[in-house]
């Protein structure tokens, strides 16, 4: 045996997981051909931000952000970390209604959120559009540089030992043994093997129920100041949650360098990586609505990246088919990786090590679609 644990995938998610279980004292192997901090991690805008569209995202999300505001003094430069808030921006009436709804939410949970109206919004961001109405503020929401945090958390744990070899990949993972076979030939063997790599998991594991959700992302010269806090328009939940075709929703952070970085889409049935220009005109277009200077600022790249969905919205956390199994899952967060690789991390170790769980963990469980394959 040559670890007591062997994650595949260095991305947030894997990082996190193989930190923390090596917090707990096992010796942890990490295996990813793409380096640590690829795929998604790498693509993605780094929002750490509790969401509340059901009670289980609400509880991950929740204890996440706190496991990531008690890391932040740890992290460097480096990492970018910003606590810079999130500004759920109103556009209407009913917006500010459902922005009211989800401040009284997080109010009865113990999460900061102050409504902000029409006058104090244009105080906190001057350069949203002055047809906005409002908003709600959700002060302790945060941002972070996802692949340099992730090559943080496995660089500061000493006893995980990482591959990044992009000879050498896992190409497959066996239940029975804990075992895990490399492109190289070789065997390794552990306790336990954890899959934490995203969409290729359904590669090592069949019958995992992912889906890819294409994204594009722009980000402009460095221009301080002009905007403060992550900016989202409350209508992005409805927009995240398209079952299929394409959708866009603004979403616009500043990031530490001064520079802006603008989302969001979301598109199904595709796994072409190449930028394509009327997504992202009308992507551009649509954060217009609540930038109107955006158009003047100077865009250097656009690209895009591959979320991995899975068909309820909530990510794959647990043994990978019965409760003990030594094959185990972590993938499918979507959109909220970043978020919420910490409390994916703390679900593991706990389950792994039979300790007790931080919160309800029966909404994550790999094994409620196979379930629901059964009964069908």
């Amino acid at each position: 045996m040559n670890a007591d644990v062997i994650v595949v995938g260095a991305g947030i998610v894997g990082a996190a997981c193989a930190a923390e279980l090596a917090r707990c004292g096992l010796c942890v192997d990490v295996f990813d051909a793409r380096g640590v901090g690829g795929g998604a991690t790498a693509a993605g805008m780094g929002h750490i931000v509790v969401m509340n569209d059901s009670p289980a995202e609400f509880a991950l999300a929740r204890a996440s952000r706190e496991l990531w505001l008690a890391l932040a003094p740890q992290l460097s430069a480096r990492e970018a970390f910003s606590r810079c808030g999130t500004l759920w921006i109103a556009e209407d009436d009913e917006e500010i209604d459902a922005a009211r709804t989800m401040r009284d939410a997080f109010a009865t949970a113990g999460v900061r959120a102050r409504m902000l109206d029409a006058a104090a919004l244009r105080e906190a961001e001057p350069a949203v559009s002055h047809a906005m109405q409002g908003g709600l503020l959700i002060d302790d929401d945060a941002i972070v540089y996802a692949p340099a945090a992730a090559r943080w958390l496995l660089a500061s744990s000493p006893r995980i030992r990482v591959s990044t070899d992009c000879a050498v990949r896992v190409v497959d993972a066996n239940d029975t043994h804990a075992s895990v076979t490399l492109s190289n030939g070789e065997t390794r063997t552990a306790a336990h093997v954890l899959i934490a790599n995203g969409l290729a998991a359904p590669d090592l594991l069949a019958g995992v129920p992912l889906e890819a959700k294409k994204g594009h992302l722009l980000i402009t010269d460095r221009y301080p100041g002009t905007i403060r806090h992550e900016l989202v328009e409350l209508g992005y939940i409805k927009s995240a949650h398209h079952a299929r075709g394409t959708s866009v929703a603004f979403n616009a952070q500043p990031r530490p360098t001064g520079q802006v970085l603008i989302g969001s889409s979301r598109q199904f049935g595709t796994l072409d990586s190449a930028v394509e220009l009327d997504v992202l005109g009308t992507m551009l277009a649509r954060a217009t609505r609540y930038l109107p200077g955006i158009g003047a600022l100077n865009a250097i790249r656009a690209w895009t990246g591959f979320r991995a969905a899975t068909p309820d919205g909530l990510p794959l956390i647990g043994p990978a088919r019965h409760p003990g199994d030594r094959l185990w899952l972590a993938a499918g967060h979507e959109g909220l990786g970043v978020t919420t690789a910490p409390g994916t991390a703390r679900l593991i170790a706990a389950r792994m090590l039979g300790e007790p769980l931080p919160f309800d963990a029966d909404a994550f469980a790999p094994q409620r679609f196979a379930a629901e394959h059964a009964d069908g």
